[in-house]
């Protein structure tokens, strides 16, 4: 007799649901064979730990003995956590858009035992409302349509398995020839989407969209358009100031419900907040914008107090609600205030816009966006005794849940960040951190033979990596490379590199999601847009890039070459998903070699390098070796030596380089110029 066996799991999201009424199996092929043998629909539910409207959809429906009979009657029903399969995710997402409907979660989707699907959507209510049909009424409708009109979900299934399978074929048609021009006029095309009165891109729901934003600012680098600085500087400061920022606690909240910045689904992801501390440090190193600063430090406090796991890797997403209620631990109501800050409280509530009426469902979020940045250092401090009260008042509430399993993937893009945060800011702490969440991944998420796993948790490593694990950890492995010079992690990129071209690379070009020895889904997918995380393929750009340059190997440039050449049609179709893409095809090719012919140690050389952190330069990659002879003979530097036998600085584009630099200011001279 079939029952709920999610207690098996080690999913925080899979087990907040194994007391349902539901059969709840995880995705299996033993699942698939049991919907076979019984000739039932399959149900398919992803969603993840930290989802509001999972967990609305959970209370109204799956916690309902009465929809949770007609589940187990007419569906053999799968749950899914989108974070430890991003793979099943991805392509029934798909799927859904293929539908004419808009994708997230919960992701309600409709198969045959093959995994194919027919039809699905969302969040349904449980009864007829907010426009949406009631979700005991899709059950026995879609029920009825399967066994009564077979041909009809026959229809269906092969419309969405041919468009499936065209999506993942490499884009035919014009390749437009990339330059530095196309990428401005682009940059040009996003600014016209972007909210010039609270910032941002868009309007409401409002996402932070970095590599967008990264885009603009790449392109005011190179062209020195203020109009494109300003955007993103607008961008950060909304996102900073407004509800999407824990003001107390450090952080930020995946999306605001509102164009103001206001108003947050309040859970926090680890990767949100990589990707919005990577852009800050970037824009920091030349604004020096002291509010981005300031956010900068409460949330990589935020990180090491709250996010640290077991395995001193990153856990990955704190809930939206606790008590059953969407943002209760972030809310505060005027007589909170009043009564914790007492004679304070006027001003405070003043700063943080917190009214008697509340700013939000009759209670109040914190936030200061009638401030554009901070504001005197005597008054900041006093802000900061007055918040650290609320913060410890806080802290005795009811918490969101912690889904405390590691994420190779998301635990790459804030290696990298911390790591480059850590180095800019002179944080060793920060810096011990990435290298200890790498040693983590590397210990707990591999196989003997280097090999990584996707996810970790309760001392168990499970599902095949994705190109987007190895990417990413790649990538922050490069990163860690040109920071320590320690060639243990240079060694790690290239192995991980080589086992992507082993098992990912198609033979058209470009890398698939999966690797060819991984579990088979309905179709293998391959594409270079983002979606809630930089594209892979987007990605891989930048660490073959990186590759080249640093060892001189042109396997990763012609690898790289071809990834632009499969995927560059797409831009003439729909350029506003490929930003890391775009983003990473500038450094491929325009990458700032940064080359210091010195032992790194040594005084002279960390003041050639000091003088970097005062210039924005998103290609840069820097090479600290002590002789040029190690380079390959056709690199532009080989040859060059110090100069008065003291550390010496080249910066070199494509094969030309820049005269020697051996004091600080003859290499802040060149990077003026």
């Amino acid at each position: 007799m079939m029952q709920n066996i999610l207690d098996q799991e080690t999913s925080p999201y899979l087990l907040q649901h194994k007391e349902n009424p539901v059969h709840w199996q995880p995705w299996s092929q033993e699942t698939l064979d049991l919907a076979r043998k019984e000739g039932k629909p399959i149900l398919l539910c992803v969603g993840y730990a930290a989802c509001h409207w999972c967990h609305v959809m959970a209370h109204e429906s799956f916690e309902d003995p009465e929809t949770a009979a007609i589940m187990n009657e007419k569906f053999i029903n799968i749950k899914v956590d989108r974070e430890e399969r991003p793979d099943i995710d991805q392509i029934y997402q798909t799927a859904l858009s293929l539908l004419g409907e808009q994708g997230g979660w919960p992701l309600t989707m409709f198969l045959n035992s093959k995994g194919e699907p027919f039809w699905g959507g969302t969040y349904f209510p449980k009864e007829n409302s907010y426009g949406r049909p009631g979700f005991v009424h899709v059950l026995d409708s879609v029920s009825q349509i399967f066994w009564n009109e077979p041909e009809k979900v026959s229809k269906n299934r092969d419309i969405l398995k041919a468009a499936l399978k065209k999506q993942n074929m490499s884009p035919e048609g014009d390749r437009p020839k990339l330059t530095m021009e196309v990428l401005d006029r682009i940059a040009d095309r996003y600014a016209q989407e972007a909210d010039p009165e609270h910032g941002g891109i868009g309007s409401a729901p409002k996402f932070p969209q970095t590599y967008v934003l990264e885009n603009l600012w790449r392109s005011y680098i190179r062209t020195g358009k203020e109009s494109l600085a300003e955007i993103v500087i607008k961008a950060l400061t909304g996102m900073s100031q407004g509800g999407l920022f824990d003001h107390l606690g450090g952080g930020y909240a995946r999306y605001s419900t509102d164009a103001l910045w206001l108003a947050p689904h309040f859970e926090k992801m680890l990767y949100d907040n990589a990707q919005i501390l990577d852009l800050m440090v970037l824009v920091h190193h030349e604004t020096k914008n002291e509010l981005f600063k300031e956010r900068i430090y409460q949330t990589v406090g935020w990180l090491m107090r709250e996010m640290i796991a077991d395995n001193r890797a990153f856990s990955a997403t704190i809930d939206a609600d606790s008590e059953g209620v969407e943002g209760k631990f972030y809310t505060w109501s005027q007589t909170e205030i009043n009564d914790i800050l007492g004679e304070k409280a006027a001003q405070y509530s003043e700063i943080y816009d917190v009214s008697p009426e509340g700013n939000w469902e009759n209670t109040n979020i914190l936030n200061r966006l009638e401030y554009q940045g901070l504001l005197d250092e005597e008054l900041e401090f006093l802000l900061k005794e007055q918040s650290r009260k609320l913060f410890e008042v806080r802290e005795k509430r009811v918490r969101p849940a912690l889904d405390d399993k590691v994420l190779t993937d998301w635990n790459g893009l804030m290696i990298a960040t911390l790591a480059k945060a850590g180095h800019y800011f002179d944080e060793q702490s920060w810096l011990d951190q990435a290298e200890n969440a790498f040693l983590a991944i590397t210990t707990y998420s591999m196989e003997d033979n280097a090999r990584l796993y996707h996810s970790f948790r309760a001392g168990k490593a499970k599902h095949t990596g994705t190109l987007d694990d190895y990417a990413n950890m790649s990538r922050a492995a490069l990163i860690l490379y040109e920071i320590t010079g320690k060639a243990f992690y240079l060694e790690r990129a290239q192995q991980w590199v080589g086992h992507l071209n082993d098992h990912f690379w198609d033979t058209e070009g470009g890398y698939f999601y999966t690797a060819d020895d991984a579990e088979a889904l309905i179709v293998r997918t391959k594409n270079a847009f983002d979606n809630a995380v930089p594209s892979g393929n987007g990605t891989m750009l930048e660490v073959l890039g990186r590759l080249h340059y640093l060892t001189g190997d042109r396997e990763p440039f012609e690898k790289a070459t071809d990834i632009v050449r499969v995927f560059s049609p797409e831009l003439g179709r729909n350029f506003f998903p490929l930003s890391t893409f775009l983003n990473n095809f500038e450094t491929l090719v325009e990458g700032k070699q940064i080359i210091i012919v010195g032992k790194r140690d040594n005084k002279d050389t960390q003041q050639l390098l000091s003088v970097l952190s005062d210039f924005s330069l998103p290609t840069k990659v820097v090479n600290v070796i002590e002789d040029t002879e190690s380079l390959p003979t056709d690199h532009p530097a080989f040859g060059k030596t110090r100069l008065d036998d003291k550390a010496t600085a080249y910066i070199c584009t494509g094969p030309v380089c820049s005269n020697p630099a051996n004091t600080i200011v003859s290499l802040r001279s060149i990077l003026e110029a």
